[in-house]
């Protein structure tokens, strides 16, 4: 009999997304430990390599290309990822504190948060400059002034390392092969730049600098920086539309409040990457190596890694630490904007095109390491089994959310013999989206939802499962009144329990509230995975909004971007986006910000303007859709050009990626739904969680009230037109 899933008893938080914490994910994957709970906190879904940022700077590489997937990642290392931004560590109280406000526990920490190069104390940089790292917001901000910069662009690079050097020529390089007559100057404070090669390696890069054009101007700082210019301290003005810097290395500023030993502003560490405090490690760019000091550079953060993954999984379970030792010198490949590049190392030097083959080699080697992970097996079935055990277990993993319900089939039969209500209190029940009351002179709506939990972040499934708790409240038209919590934690030790069970209730408080709602109690029990889920009551002013009710002419608006079914399963399955859009991990954040998304705002301008309102969830917009039409034998006109979608779900349902509960879906109402094909017309089998509003409203209305909602925020869209009969949907 196969083991039940095994209690988790100790925190191990993974603070940025580096490229040691990177590897230490994926070989957390291929040999997890038992009981230890992995958690990434980073600001973004994706996380820059910094050893393509020239060539994908020069155009040599796609953005996709440089950018390593965390959300993909965490999932294939069964981590909990957290995106946020750490400000802060309570050491006293081992807690994280993040820029929400919110606090994650930790019995083992770790920081790889890389290094700042912005420059806060010269006027007008915070409003006018760029800064190369963090990498990320670079090479966006890059990449929309490639597209829209003038003709002749000038631009001032500040540092002049090795850094600032192969970013001027791989600058330079760009604009010209864009056709652009670029205008490059490179400063710097000292009187020689290129610190730390070789001279051999020196003289190459400078003449390589000469023969792209580009400006050195030593011992100059620059005063302050403009819209248009940068002044140097010697009053001297630089035009500039781009202001970059390099300038060295700085550490992030709220390092020195966690009472860490620090050597200039960085965490200093011993040879097992322990900080002065034991239970908080440190690697990559933001560490100081006090046994063996030595440059930033990425290649350092690279080979910690396995020290750093050997000794995270000693710091929890006992076992004796590994040292980490750094070679004394290293291969450092320069490139020079076109594809060649210099090689330094042990003071000799070599260069040429044949040097940017062996780079771009390493560079990818390393980043095929997070671009197709390896399938996990699955454990195999009994050699003597049931019949019908396969084609009941599938062949991809139970979607979570709404994906995860029963389909419309074995739920309307379920429900077709459940006896009328006989109380005269109880006014409706099965059939719409809330049962209604009346108490005395008041009506009152109650409905409860239940979701599998489909993201590793507690607090996150908690927002959504309220979110998706209070949609069918707001749907008839009602204000949220008090809500009952239904969880099953997984099994946890005691301490992670407490912790687990304290951050659900206060995300789910927070919404509740925010509604205004009031979290009155509920019940708790520990089972096999989170599952999450509210009873929820509104009260009513006037009367309720039901699915039933539309007339020919009135107009169909939707609230929210159809497609979260097709990403969350796309995520679940750690599917590649398709070449050339938004990364999975960013698609995923996009859906993410989607459904968190309350609906009480558009709600309450809605209340009095539609006819019929639901809201659309488990059966996707056709189903739900159908439910408003059928009774009343009407039918609707839907434009598939006009439905909203989601960011990158229409590529991935044209890669075949659909929710578990879509077939279903699909099967129950695919032969009333007329003309439209490919993986658009899909998305209306879609089964949504935290989806948007479904609302009728006369014709007369509706222009108003898409006003009202967009100046409100809410992105409604007219998807169609409600028709006389026969019942059945028309794509057009």
């Amino acid at each position: 009999m196969p083991l039940p899933p095994l209690p988790l008893t100790r925190d191990i938080v993974l603070i940025g997304g580096g490229h040691a914490h990177a590897l230490v994910l994926r070989g957390w994957a291929m040999d997890p430990l038992a009981g230890a709970r992995i958690t990434l906190v980073n600001p973004g879904p994706v996380a820059p390599y910094t050893g393509m940022l020239p060539g994908a700077i020069a155009g040599h590489y796609s953005r996709e290309e440089m950018m390593i997937d965390l959300v993909r990642l965490a999932r294939f290392a069964g981590a909990r990822l957290v995106l946020d931004r750490a400000c802060a560590i309570d050491r006293s109280a081992r807690e994280v504190v993040l820029h929400s406000g919110r606090r994650l526990r930790y019995d083992v920490a770790s920081l790889d948060i890389g290094i700042a190069s912005d420059l806060p104390e010269v006027p007008g940089y915070a409003e006018h400059g760029v800064s190369a790292k963090p990498l990320g917001a670079y090479a966006a901000r890059w990449e929309s002034f490639v597209a829209t910069c003038a003709q002749d662009p000038a631009l001032v690079i500040i540092g002049a390392g090795v850094g600032g050097v192969e970013l001027a020529m791989a600058s330079a390089h760009r604009l010209r092969a864009a056709g652009k007559t670029p205008r490059i100057t490179l400063l710097d404070r000292g009187a020689e730049p290129l610190q730390g090669v070789s001279a051999g390696a020196r003289r190459s890069l400078l003449a390589a600098l000469e023969a792209a054009g580009v400006t050195l101007i030593l011992q100059a700082s620059p005063a302050e920086v403009l819209a248009d210019a940068v002044v140097l301290e010697d009053g001297r003005r630089l035009a500039s539309s781009f202001t970059l810097s390099v300038a060295g290395a700085r550490p992030q500023d709220w390092l020195a409040g966690t009472g860490l030993d620090l050597a200039a502003g960085f965490v200093a560490v011993g040879s097992t990457l322990q900080s002065s405090d034991p239970s908080i490690f440190a690697a990559g760019d933001c560490a100081h190596m006090r046994h063996a000091p030595r440059p930033k550079a990425g290649v350092f953060a690279v080979r910690q890694a396995p020290v750093l993954r050997h000794n995270l999984r000693a710091a929890v379970s006992g076992g004796v630490m590994r040292h980490y030792a750094p070679q004394r010198d290293y291969l450092k490949l320069v490139s020079m904007g076109d594809r060649r590049a210099v090689a330094d190392k042990f003071g000799l030097r070599t260069g040429g095109a044949w040097l940017w083959r062996v780079k771009d080699r390493i560079d990818a080697k390393f980043m095929a390491k997070f671009s197709d992970y390896p399938e996990m097996p699955r454990p195999a079935l009994p050699k003597v089994h049931a019949k019908g055990l396969p084609e009941a277990l599938g062949d991809k993993p139970m979607c979570g959310g709404c994906g995860a319900k029963v389909g419309a089939g074995a739920l309307g039969a379920a429900l077709a013999d459940l006896p009328a209500p006989r109380r005269a209190d109880v006014l409706s029940g099965r059939g719409d989206d809330a049962a209604l009351l009346r108490l005395g002179g008041q009506q009152q709506v109650i409905t409860t939802d239940h979701l599998r939990a489909f993201v590793s972040d507690p607090a996150l499934m908690a927002r959504l499962a309220a979110v998706h708790a209070l949609g069918d409240i707001w749907a008839m038209g009602a204000e949220p009144q008090a809500a009952l919590a239904q969880i099953t934690l997984p099994r946890l030790s005691e301490t992670l329990q407490a912790d687990m069970l304290a951050e659900v209730m206060r995300a789910a408080a927070d919404v509740f509230r925010a509604a205004g709602a009031d979290v009155v109690g509920g019940h708790s029990s520990v089972g096999d995975e989170l599952t999450l889920g509210f009873t929820v009551t509104g009260v009513l002013e006037g009367a309720a909004l039901h699915k039933g009710g539309a007339q020919p002419g009135d107009v169909i608006v939707l609230t929210k971007p159809l497609g979260n079914g097709v990403v969350l399963a796309a995520e679940m399955a750690r599917v590649r986006a398709a070449r050339g859009g938004p990364m999975l991990g960013e698609v995923w954040a996009s859906c993410i910000e989607s459904m968190a998304r309350p609906l009480g705002t558009a709600a309450a301008i809605l209340r009095g303007k539609a006819r019929a309102m639901t809201d659309v969830t488990g059966f996707g917009l056709a189903g739900h859709l159908w439910e408003m039409l059928e009774p009343s034998g009407l039918g609707a006109d839907l434009s598939l050009a006009a439905l909203p979608v989601l960011p990158g779900a229409e590529g991935l349902a044209a890669q075949g990626v659909a929710s578990s509960l879509a077939p279903e879906n699909r099967a129950a109402l695919d032969w009333q739904v007329e003309g439209g094909t490919g993986p658009r017309r899909d998305l209306l089998f879609d089964p949504q969680t935290c989806g948007g509003l479904l609302a009728c409203l006369p014709e007369a209305d509706a222009e108003a009230t898409l006003a009202a909602l967009a100046a409100a925020g809410e992105p409604a869209v007219r998807i169609g037109r409600v028709v006389a009969g026969p019942a059945r949907i028309r794509l057009v």
